[in-house]
């Protein structure tokens, strides 16, 4: 848990994920402000001197000249140009934040998988240690036997054998935990090495519930961020195709202006002021057909998005299902992996005792041995792939049941959930 809490922190792919939520929040914003008038200040003062060449008897004067006038105009949105503007920025604003989300439990799902990684590999050392204390046990009393006369060269090689072998995992192992390790740090935003203090105790595989309550598929799929994205990315697309079918018609504006100028000291005299008022309209009527393609470019996009969000959707379900029978089918694997290995236990005893007692050779409990270490490694890595396909299924169902909003920086009201589809 305190991983997962460093990883919302300290993840860069998470944090570029909200810088494009911002920047999307900000487009937004932009769009909105075509809805209302704008309005523009300008002034001016200047020294001037007329040309006597041009004007005889009246240039070569110098005065002072005086402007400041304001200017405004609004756009009137007849034909929806601006509204569906609008609405394709705030799609995409709703596309931004789904990929935070997708971000975010691909994060969670990730920090998970790579921390049961380290534990796993934490447990096959411990495995292989206990292993080799055995097998260095063996290896001692064989030599001891041998140097007794008791025994032959070969059982003492055989025994010394087996424990190098089981020894040369331990470096194989202790650098893949390393990886993992790092791994794990790089996914937190950290340098490699930073929370080795912390994950030094071994803690163990991660116990997982036989059952998972799923809910039904359609919920599942709304819970998607990828779908949701895919979906608010097309609504964007069919906004756009209204935004180009708008350059089709005319546009009217109301402008005006107000302002004053003079020439000289009379700058603020009521005769100085002027101002204008009036409706204007400008039609795109002839451009070679290029308003027209636009439509029918954007029109294509959207069918471009339609694709991409149905091979969401299939992608989702396909690896839902895939979640759900890999959980459901290693579990299985585990418990026979369990069953095994308590009867390489029993073997290994019984093989031992034998040797001892002088009824069996050697390579029975050497058989023995190495079958108990190969059987205990891939009961961990079971168990290890069971716990890991729990966060795969998280991930493939779109994440938890509850909506985390305060990455977001924003209140959710139910109104907004439910426009942003959580």
């Amino acid at each position: 848990t305190a991983l997962e809490e460093k990883a919302v922190k300290g993840n860069l792919d998470l944090q570029t994920s909200l810088s494009r939520l911002r920047q999307a929040r900000i487009r937004r914003g932009i769009s909105k402000s075509d809805r209302y008038p704008t309005l523009n200040a300008s002034g001016q003062i200047q020294e001037q001197r007329g040309s006597e060449s041009l004007q005889p008897g009246t240039g070569g004067e110098e005065e002072e000249y005086y402007l400041a006038q304001f200017d405004s105009s609004w756009e009137l949105d007849l034909f929806g140009g601006i509204r569906r503007s609008v609405e394709a920025s705030q799609a995409e604003l709703e596309a931004s934040r789904a990929d935070v989300n997708d971000v975010l439990v691909s994060l969670m799902a990730e920090v998970a998988v790579n921390y049961i990684e380290v534990r796993t590999y934490q447990q096959r050392l411990d495995i292989t240690r206990a292993n080799i204390r055995t097998q260095k046990k063996t290896y001692e009393l064989n030599k001891s036997r041998y140097e007794s006369g008791l025994i032959d060269e070969l059982a003492v090689q055989q025994s010394l054998r087996n424990l190098e072998t089981s020894r040369s995992q331990i470096p194989m192992l202790k650098s893949g935990l390393r990886a993992a390790k790092n791994r794990l740090a790089v996914l937190l935003g950290q340098e490699p090495g930073s929370i080795d203090e912390m994950l030094a105790a071994d803690k163990g595989i991660p116990q997982v519930p036989p059952r998972v309550a799923v809910g039904i598929p359609a919920e599942a799929m709304r819970r998607r961020p990828d779908i949701r994205r895919a979906e608010r990315q097309l609504a964007a697309q069919t906004a756009r195709i209204g935004v180009a079918t708008a350059e089709l018609y005319p546009k009217f504006r109301l402008f005006g202006t107000i302002g004053l100028e003079a020439i000289d000291s009379n700058f603020l005299d009521s005769d100085s002021q002027f101002w204008g008022i009036g409706p204007g309209v400008s039609w795109n009527i002839f451009q070679g057909g290029a308003l027209r393609l636009n439509i029918d470019l954007q029109t294509e996009k959207q069918k471009e998005a339609m694709l991409s969000y149905q091979s969401a959707v299939l992608n989702a379900l396909q690896e839902v299902e895939n979640a759900l029978t890999a959980y459901a089918k290693e579990q299985l694997r585990e418990e026979s992996l369990q069953k095994a290995v308590a009867a390489a236990k029993r073997t290994e005893a019984l093989a031992r005792d034998r040797y001892n007692a002088g009824l069996t050779d050697f390579y029975n409990v050497l058989d023995a041995q190495r079958t108990l270490l190969e059987l205990e490694d891939q009961l961990a890595a079971s168990r290890a792939e069971v716990a890991s396909n729990l966060a795969r299924l998280y991930k493939a169902l779109g994440g938890g049941w509850k909506y985390y909003n305060d990455i977001f920086n924003e209140p959710v009201t139910p109104e907004t959930a439910e426009s942003e589809g959580n």
